[in-house]
Protein backbone atom coordinates (compact mmCIF):
# COMPACT_ATOMS: atom_id res chain seq x y z
CA UNK A 1 0.00 0.00 0.00
CA UNK A 2 1.32 3.46 -0.89
CA UNK A 3 2.02 6.14 1.68
CA UNK A 4 -0.50 8.49 0.07
CA UNK A 5 -2.28 9.27 -3.15
CA UNK A 6 -1.49 12.45 -5.07
CA UNK A 7 -3.31 14.19 -7.91
CA UNK A 8 -1.13 16.66 -9.82
CA UNK A 9 -2.93 19.17 -12.04
CA UNK A 10 -0.97 21.13 -14.65
CA UNK A 11 -2.38 23.19 -17.51
CA UNK A 12 0.65 24.80 -19.11
CA UNK A 13 2.25 21.74 -20.74
CA UNK A 14 1.47 18.05 -21.31
CA UNK A 15 3.09 15.36 -19.22
CA UNK A 16 5.68 13.87 -19.53
CA UNK A 17 6.82 16.75 -21.75
CA UNK A 18 6.67 19.11 -18.75
CA UNK A 19 10.07 18.22 -17.33
CA UNK A 20 9.53 19.59 -13.82
CA UNK A 21 6.16 17.94 -13.30
CA UNK A 22 7.44 14.66 -14.70
CA UNK A 23 10.46 14.60 -12.39
CA UNK A 24 8.23 15.45 -9.44
CA UNK A 25 5.89 12.62 -10.41
CA UNK A 26 8.70 10.07 -10.63
CA UNK A 27 10.24 11.25 -7.37
CA UNK A 28 6.93 10.88 -5.54
CA UNK A 29 6.34 7.48 -7.13
CA UNK A 30 9.75 6.28 -6.01
CA UNK A 31 8.94 7.45 -2.47
CA UNK A 32 5.83 5.26 -2.40
CA UNK A 33 3.12 7.69 -3.42
CA UNK A 34 0.44 6.78 -5.94
CA UNK A 35 0.58 9.55 -8.54
CA UNK A 36 -2.07 10.68 -11.01
CA UNK A 37 -1.66 13.65 -13.36
CA UNK A 38 -4.24 15.78 -15.20
CA UNK A 39 -2.75 17.79 -18.05
CA UNK A 40 -3.49 19.08 -21.57
CA UNK A 41 -2.83 17.19 -24.77
CA UNK A 42 -0.09 18.25 -27.17
CA UNK A 43 3.59 17.89 -28.09
CA UNK A 44 2.84 14.38 -29.38
CA UNK A 45 1.01 13.28 -26.24
CA UNK A 46 -2.58 13.00 -27.39
CA UNK A 47 -4.05 9.96 -25.65
CA UNK A 48 -6.94 10.68 -23.29
CA UNK A 49 -5.53 8.29 -20.70
CA UNK A 50 -2.39 6.24 -20.36
CA UNK A 51 -0.01 4.91 -17.74
CA UNK A 52 3.68 5.74 -18.22
CA UNK A 53 6.24 4.34 -15.79
CA UNK A 54 3.52 3.84 -13.20
CA UNK A 55 2.12 7.39 -13.49
CA UNK A 56 -1.58 7.55 -14.42
CA UNK A 57 -2.10 10.42 -16.86
CA UNK A 58 -5.47 11.91 -17.83
CA UNK A 59 -5.35 14.44 -20.68
CA UNK A 60 -7.83 16.99 -21.97
CA UNK A 61 -8.19 19.13 -25.11
CA UNK A 62 -6.71 22.61 -25.07
CA UNK A 63 -7.58 25.73 -27.04
CA UNK A 64 -5.05 27.16 -29.53
CA UNK A 65 -2.23 29.27 -28.07
CA UNK A 66 -3.35 32.81 -28.93
CA UNK A 67 -1.38 35.67 -27.40
CA UNK A 68 -4.26 37.96 -26.46
CA UNK A 69 -6.56 38.50 -23.50
CA UNK A 70 -9.43 36.85 -25.38
CA UNK A 71 -7.17 33.94 -26.29
CA UNK A 72 -6.13 33.38 -22.69
CA UNK A 73 -9.72 33.59 -21.44
CA UNK A 74 -10.74 30.93 -23.97
CA UNK A 75 -7.76 28.72 -23.15
CA UNK A 76 -8.14 28.94 -19.40
CA UNK A 77 -11.93 28.70 -19.44
CA UNK A 78 -11.70 25.49 -21.46
CA UNK A 79 -8.98 24.15 -19.18
CA UNK A 80 -10.97 24.80 -15.98
CA UNK A 81 -13.96 22.93 -17.40
CA UNK A 82 -11.91 19.86 -18.30
CA UNK A 83 -9.90 19.93 -15.07
CA UNK A 84 -13.07 19.96 -12.98
CA UNK A 85 -14.50 17.11 -15.02
CA UNK A 86 -11.34 14.99 -14.87
CA UNK A 87 -10.73 15.69 -11.19
CA UNK A 88 -14.13 14.20 -10.35
CA UNK A 89 -13.37 11.26 -12.62
CA UNK A 90 -10.04 10.62 -10.89
CA UNK A 91 -11.73 10.85 -7.50
CA UNK A 92 -14.19 8.14 -8.51
CA UNK A 93 -11.68 5.88 -10.25
CA UNK A 94 -8.56 6.22 -8.11
CA UNK A 95 -9.06 8.56 -5.19
CA UNK A 96 -6.51 11.01 -3.75
CA UNK A 97 -5.79 12.84 -0.53
CA UNK A 98 -3.41 15.51 -1.82
CA UNK A 99 -4.06 17.84 -4.76
CA UNK A 100 -0.83 19.32 -6.16
CA UNK A 101 -1.67 22.26 -8.46
CA UNK A 102 0.90 23.81 -10.82
CA UNK A 103 0.31 27.27 -12.25
CA UNK A 104 -0.13 28.96 -14.68
CA UNK A 105 -2.97 29.76 -14.62
CA UNK A 106 -3.90 30.63 -11.04
CA UNK A 107 -7.32 29.10 -11.56
CA UNK A 108 -6.46 25.53 -10.64
CA UNK A 109 -7.52 26.21 -7.05
CA UNK A 110 -11.12 25.90 -8.31
CA UNK A 111 -10.72 22.15 -8.80
CA UNK A 112 -8.69 21.74 -5.61
CA UNK A 113 -10.99 23.80 -3.37
CA UNK A 114 -14.01 21.51 -3.87
CA UNK A 115 -12.08 18.50 -2.62
CA UNK A 116 -10.46 20.48 0.19
CA UNK A 117 -13.84 21.66 1.50
CA UNK A 118 -15.91 18.53 0.99
CA UNK A 119 -13.41 15.66 1.04
CA UNK A 120 -10.65 16.98 3.35
CA UNK A 121 -7.96 16.77 0.67
CA UNK A 122 -4.84 18.82 1.31
CA UNK A 123 -3.59 21.26 -1.30
CA UNK A 124 -0.05 21.99 -2.45
CA UNK A 125 0.52 25.01 -4.70
CA UNK A 126 3.55 24.54 -6.97
CA UNK A 127 4.23 28.16 -7.89
CA UNK A 128 5.88 28.13 -11.33
CA UNK A 129 5.04 31.59 -12.70
CA UNK A 130 4.06 35.05 -11.51
CA UNK A 131 0.88 35.59 -13.52
CA UNK A 132 0.31 39.27 -12.60
CA UNK A 133 3.89 40.18 -13.53
CA UNK A 134 3.59 38.14 -16.72
CA UNK A 135 0.50 40.15 -17.68
CA UNK A 136 2.37 43.43 -17.27
CA UNK A 137 5.33 42.07 -19.25
CA UNK A 138 3.03 41.17 -22.13
CA UNK A 139 0.58 44.09 -22.16
CA UNK A 140 2.34 46.87 -20.21
CA UNK A 141 -0.74 47.87 -18.25
CA UNK A 142 -2.54 47.37 -14.94
CA UNK A 143 -6.22 47.05 -15.70
CA UNK A 144 -9.13 44.94 -14.50
CA UNK A 145 -7.49 41.77 -15.81
CA UNK A 146 -4.31 42.49 -13.85
CA UNK A 147 -6.24 42.93 -10.62
CA UNK A 148 -8.25 39.84 -11.47
CA UNK A 149 -4.97 37.92 -11.67
CA UNK A 150 -3.89 39.31 -8.30
CA UNK A 151 -7.21 38.12 -6.84
CA UNK A 152 -7.01 34.56 -8.14
CA UNK A 153 -3.34 34.38 -7.10
CA UNK A 154 -4.39 35.35 -3.55
CA UNK A 155 -7.21 32.80 -3.60
CA UNK A 156 -4.73 30.13 -4.71
CA UNK A 157 -2.39 30.95 -1.84
CA UNK A 158 -5.29 30.88 0.62
CA UNK A 159 -6.47 27.51 -0.69
CA UNK A 160 -3.00 25.96 -0.38
CA UNK A 161 -1.89 24.23 2.79
CA UNK A 162 1.69 24.38 1.54
CA UNK A 163 3.55 26.24 -1.22
CA UNK A 164 6.45 24.98 -3.33
CA UNK A 165 8.47 27.89 -4.74
CA UNK A 166 10.97 27.64 -7.57
CA UNK A 167 13.35 30.24 -6.08
CA UNK A 168 13.87 32.77 -3.30
CA UNK A 169 11.92 35.51 -5.07
CA UNK A 170 8.84 33.29 -5.37
CA UNK A 171 9.16 32.37 -1.70
CA UNK A 172 9.17 36.07 -0.75
CA UNK A 173 6.02 36.65 -2.81
CA UNK A 174 4.28 33.67 -1.21
CA UNK A 175 4.95 35.23 2.17
CA UNK A 176 4.27 38.87 1.27
CA UNK A 177 1.32 38.56 -1.11
CA UNK A 178 0.10 35.13 -0.07
CA UNK A 179 0.38 35.54 3.67
CA UNK A 180 2.26 32.27 4.09
CA UNK A 181 4.65 31.61 6.97
CA UNK A 182 8.24 30.62 6.26
CA UNK A 183 7.66 27.00 7.28
CA UNK A 184 4.77 26.77 4.78
CA UNK A 185 6.99 27.57 1.76
CA UNK A 186 9.61 25.14 0.42
CA UNK A 187 12.03 25.92 -2.42
CA UNK A 188 12.35 23.21 -5.07
CA UNK A 189 14.23 24.43 -8.12
CA UNK A 190 13.42 23.45 -11.71
CA UNK A 191 16.73 21.83 -12.56
CA UNK A 192 17.27 19.08 -15.14
CA UNK A 193 18.18 15.52 -14.27
CA UNK A 194 21.77 15.12 -15.47
CA UNK A 195 21.15 11.43 -16.08
CA UNK A 196 18.73 12.46 -18.84
CA UNK A 197 20.08 15.87 -19.93
CA UNK A 198 23.75 15.66 -20.89
CA UNK A 199 26.20 16.63 -23.68
CA UNK A 200 26.24 14.52 -26.84
CA UNK A 201 28.61 14.61 -29.85
CA UNK A 202 28.29 17.97 -31.67
CA UNK A 203 27.20 18.32 -35.26
CA UNK A 204 29.12 20.89 -37.30
CA UNK A 205 26.28 21.10 -39.83
CA UNK A 206 24.38 23.39 -37.43
CA UNK A 207 27.07 26.04 -37.96
CA UNK A 208 25.92 26.50 -41.57
CA UNK A 209 29.54 26.87 -42.67
CA UNK A 210 30.36 29.61 -40.16
CA UNK A 211 33.09 29.63 -37.53
CA UNK A 212 30.95 30.12 -34.42
CA UNK A 213 27.48 29.00 -33.32
CA UNK A 214 25.38 30.84 -30.72
CA UNK A 215 22.42 28.89 -29.37
CA UNK A 216 19.11 29.77 -27.75
CA UNK A 217 16.30 27.52 -26.56
CA UNK A 218 12.95 28.61 -25.18
CA UNK A 219 9.49 29.95 -25.80
CA UNK A 220 9.04 32.49 -28.58
CA UNK A 221 6.80 34.94 -26.74
CA UNK A 222 6.66 38.62 -25.84
CA UNK A 223 8.58 38.54 -22.50
CA UNK A 224 11.44 36.35 -23.78
CA UNK A 225 13.44 39.13 -25.44
CA UNK A 226 13.94 37.57 -28.88
CA UNK A 227 13.54 41.05 -30.36
CA UNK A 228 16.45 42.24 -28.18
CA UNK A 229 18.54 39.33 -29.40
CA UNK A 230 17.76 40.08 -33.05
CA UNK A 231 18.74 43.73 -32.52
CA UNK A 232 22.01 42.53 -30.99
CA UNK A 233 22.61 40.27 -33.98
CA UNK A 234 22.07 43.21 -36.31
CA UNK A 235 24.69 45.20 -34.38
CA UNK A 236 27.14 42.29 -34.57
CA UNK A 237 26.67 41.80 -38.32
CA UNK A 238 26.42 45.37 -39.57
CA UNK A 239 28.14 47.57 -36.97
CA UNK A 240 30.92 45.13 -36.10
CA UNK A 241 31.14 43.51 -39.53
CA UNK A 242 31.04 39.96 -38.19
CA UNK A 243 29.70 37.47 -40.71
CA UNK A 244 31.35 34.40 -39.15
CA UNK A 245 28.70 33.78 -36.47
CA UNK A 246 25.58 31.65 -36.91
CA UNK A 247 22.67 32.06 -34.50
CA UNK A 248 20.35 29.11 -33.84
CA UNK A 249 17.04 29.82 -32.10
CA UNK A 250 15.24 26.69 -30.92
CA UNK A 251 11.62 26.86 -29.83
CA UNK A 252 8.10 27.77 -30.80
CA UNK A 253 5.40 30.02 -29.44
CA UNK A 254 2.88 32.73 -30.25
CA UNK A 255 5.52 35.28 -31.32
CA UNK A 256 7.51 32.95 -33.61
CA UNK A 257 6.12 34.28 -36.91
CA UNK A 258 6.54 37.86 -35.70
CA UNK A 259 10.18 37.23 -34.79
CA UNK A 260 10.89 35.63 -38.16
CA UNK A 261 9.46 38.73 -39.83
CA UNK A 262 11.56 40.97 -37.59
CA UNK A 263 14.73 39.07 -38.55
CA UNK A 264 13.89 39.77 -42.19
CA UNK A 265 13.21 43.45 -41.52
CA UNK A 266 16.56 43.75 -39.76
CA UNK A 267 18.20 41.91 -42.66
CA UNK A 268 19.80 39.28 -40.42
CA UNK A 269 17.69 36.31 -41.51
CA UNK A 270 20.69 34.83 -43.36
CA UNK A 271 22.50 34.56 -40.01
CA UNK A 272 19.57 33.25 -37.96
CA UNK A 273 17.98 29.80 -38.03
CA UNK A 274 14.57 29.46 -36.40
CA UNK A 275 14.31 25.72 -35.90
CA UNK A 276 10.87 25.58 -34.30
CA UNK A 277 10.18 23.18 -31.48
CA UNK A 278 12.82 20.50 -30.92
CA UNK A 279 13.26 17.98 -28.13
CA UNK A 280 15.09 14.83 -27.11
CA UNK A 281 18.34 13.89 -28.80
CA UNK A 282 18.05 16.60 -31.46
CA UNK A 283 17.74 19.34 -28.84
CA UNK A 284 20.76 17.98 -26.97
CA UNK A 285 22.76 17.81 -30.20
CA UNK A 286 21.90 21.37 -31.21
CA UNK A 287 22.77 22.87 -27.84
CA UNK A 288 25.93 20.79 -27.48
CA UNK A 289 27.03 22.03 -30.92
CA UNK A 290 26.82 25.67 -29.75
CA UNK A 291 29.94 27.52 -28.68
CA UNK A 292 27.95 29.71 -26.31
CA UNK A 293 24.28 30.20 -25.46
CA UNK A 294 22.19 33.27 -24.73
CA UNK A 295 19.31 34.27 -22.49
CA UNK A 296 18.00 37.64 -23.78
CA UNK A 297 15.02 38.11 -21.43
CA UNK A 298 14.86 41.86 -20.66
CA UNK A 299 14.39 43.36 -17.23
CA UNK A 300 10.81 43.28 -15.97
CA UNK A 301 9.09 42.44 -12.70
CA UNK A 302 8.38 39.02 -14.18
CA UNK A 303 11.84 38.20 -15.56
CA UNK A 304 13.71 39.56 -12.50
CA UNK A 305 11.87 37.08 -10.28
CA UNK A 306 11.87 33.98 -12.47
CA UNK A 307 14.42 31.21 -12.80
CA UNK A 308 14.63 30.48 -16.51
CA UNK A 309 14.94 26.77 -17.25
CA UNK A 310 17.18 27.46 -20.22
CA UNK A 311 19.91 28.87 -17.93
CA UNK A 312 20.09 25.61 -15.99
CA UNK A 313 19.96 23.58 -19.21
CA UNK A 314 22.88 25.54 -20.66
CA UNK A 315 24.85 24.91 -17.47
CA UNK A 316 24.01 21.20 -17.53
CA UNK A 317 25.62 20.98 -20.97
CA UNK A 318 28.66 23.01 -19.95
CA UNK A 319 27.72 25.98 -22.12
CA UNK A 320 28.90 29.46 -21.11
CA UNK A 321 26.28 32.11 -21.68
CA UNK A 322 25.42 35.77 -21.99
CA UNK A 323 22.35 37.24 -20.31
CA UNK A 324 21.05 40.54 -19.02
CA UNK A 325 21.90 41.08 -15.35
CA UNK A 326 18.65 39.99 -13.68
CA UNK A 327 18.34 38.91 -10.06
CA UNK A 328 17.35 35.25 -10.40
CA UNK A 329 19.43 34.74 -13.53
CA UNK A 330 22.56 35.75 -11.65
CA UNK A 331 21.58 33.64 -8.63
CA UNK A 332 21.40 30.61 -10.89
CA UNK A 333 24.46 31.06 -13.08
CA UNK A 334 26.82 33.20 -10.96
CA UNK A 335 30.26 32.87 -12.62
CA UNK A 336 29.02 30.64 -15.46
CA UNK A 337 27.74 33.68 -17.37
CA UNK A 338 28.66 37.11 -18.63
CA UNK A 339 26.14 39.83 -17.79
CA UNK A 340 25.07 42.89 -19.75
CA UNK A 341 23.30 45.90 -18.32
CA UNK A 342 19.55 45.13 -18.46
CA UNK A 343 18.00 45.86 -21.85
CA UNK A 344 21.23 47.28 -23.32
CA UNK A 345 21.34 45.63 -26.74
CA UNK A 346 24.81 46.92 -27.66
CA UNK A 347 26.41 45.70 -24.43
CA UNK A 348 24.65 42.35 -24.85
CA UNK A 349 26.15 42.06 -28.32
CA UNK A 350 29.61 43.06 -27.07
CA UNK A 351 29.43 40.41 -24.34
CA UNK A 352 28.68 37.79 -27.01
CA UNK A 353 31.75 38.88 -28.93
CA UNK A 354 33.88 38.97 -25.77
CA UNK A 355 32.93 35.41 -24.91
CA UNK A 356 33.48 34.12 -28.43
CA UNK A 357 36.92 35.76 -28.50
CA UNK A 358 38.25 33.73 -25.56
CA UNK A 359 38.26 29.94 -25.68
CA UNK A 360 39.84 29.90 -22.22
CA UNK A 361 36.99 31.97 -20.77
CA UNK A 362 34.38 29.79 -22.49
CA UNK A 363 35.96 26.65 -21.08
CA UNK A 364 36.27 27.93 -17.51
CA UNK A 365 32.70 29.28 -17.46
CA UNK A 366 31.32 26.08 -18.95
CA UNK A 367 33.10 24.03 -16.29
CA UNK A 368 31.81 26.32 -13.54
CA UNK A 369 28.26 25.86 -14.79
CA UNK A 370 28.56 22.10 -14.73
CA UNK A 371 30.13 22.23 -11.27
CA UNK A 372 27.20 24.23 -9.91
CA UNK A 373 24.74 21.82 -11.48
CA UNK A 374 26.46 18.71 -10.15
CA UNK A 375 27.06 20.00 -6.63
CA UNK A 376 23.89 21.95 -5.81
CA UNK A 377 21.33 22.51 -8.55
CA UNK A 378 20.54 19.32 -10.50
CA UNK A 379 17.37 17.38 -9.76
CA UNK A 380 19.01 14.87 -7.42
CA UNK A 381 19.57 17.80 -5.03
CA UNK A 382 15.96 19.01 -5.46
CA UNK A 383 14.15 15.69 -5.04
CA UNK A 384 14.86 15.45 -1.27
CA UNK A 385 13.49 18.99 -0.85
CA UNK A 386 10.26 17.96 -2.60
CA UNK A 387 9.90 14.95 -0.31
CA UNK A 388 10.66 17.11 2.74
CA UNK A 389 7.80 19.41 1.71
CA UNK A 390 5.42 16.47 1.46
CA UNK A 391 6.65 15.08 4.75
CA UNK A 392 5.98 18.40 6.51
CA UNK A 393 2.43 18.39 5.17
CA UNK A 394 1.80 14.84 6.35
CA UNK A 395 3.31 15.54 9.76
CA UNK A 396 0.97 18.49 10.23
CA UNK A 397 -2.27 16.95 8.99
CA UNK A 398 -1.67 13.16 9.01
CA UNK A 399 -4.19 12.62 6.16
CA UNK A 400 -5.79 9.23 5.85
CA UNK A 401 -5.63 7.36 2.53
CA UNK A 402 -8.81 7.68 0.53
CA UNK A 403 -10.46 4.49 -0.60
CA UNK A 404 -10.98 4.24 -4.34
CA UNK A 405 -14.42 2.71 -3.82
CA UNK A 406 -17.25 5.21 -3.83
Amino acid sequence: MSLSSVLIIVENLPVPFDRRVWMESLTLRDAGYEVTVICPKGKGYDQDYEVIEGIHIYRHPISPDISSVAGYLLEYGTAVYWELKLTHRVWKERGFDIVHICNPPDLLFISALWFKLFHKAKVIFDHHDLAPEMYIAKYNRKDIFYYGLRLVEWLTFKTADLVIATNESHREIAMQRGGKHLEQVHIVRSAPDLARFYPVPPNAAHRKGRTYLVGYVGIMGEPEGIDYLLEAIRYIVFDKGRTDIQFMLVGGGPALDKMIQLSQQLEVDDFVEFTGFRSGDELLERLTSSDICVEPSPSSAYNENCTMNKILEYMALGKPMVQFDLREGRRSAENASLYAQPNDVVEFAEKILELLASEELRTSMGQEGQRRMKTMLEWKHQAPKLLDAYASLREKFVPKSVSVSR
